[in-house]
């Protein structure tokens, strides 16, 4: 797939002596090399996952919410849209207590 440098529209193939690819709204014109360089074996790399939850700092928003590991009254939390959009988000907490630090999710 080829795109428009000016308008970003997908651009069409035409099949003329050479063949180019065209874009139907701005007239945009690009001919086909006829040496196609085809990549194979391209080595993908893992990226090292970032953490969420840094230090014992609160990252997010507080609330009055209950741990039910230990009972501490405070947790920080987060809000993720997990499922479909008429679904309820999936509320993630963290116990504030230094001693705990247990995770727990909502849905």
């Amino acid at each position: 797939m080829e795109f428009c440098p000016t308008c970003a529209n997908l651009l069409q193939y035409e099949m003329t002596n050479p063949a180019r690819f065209f874009c139907r709204s701005c007239h945009y014109i690009s001919p086909i090399e006829r040496k196609v360089k085809i990549k194979r074996g391209v080595q993908l790399t893992n990226k090292a996952a970032t953490p969420i939850i840094v230090g014992k700092k609160p990252v997010g928003a507080t609330t009055d919410a209950t741990c039910p590991k230990c009972g501490h009254g405070q947790a920080e939390f987060n809000q993720v849209q997990t499922r479909s959009a008429d679904e309820p988000m999936t509320i993630y907490y963290r116990c504030l207590n230094e001693g705990c630090g247990h995770n727990w999710k909502e849905d």
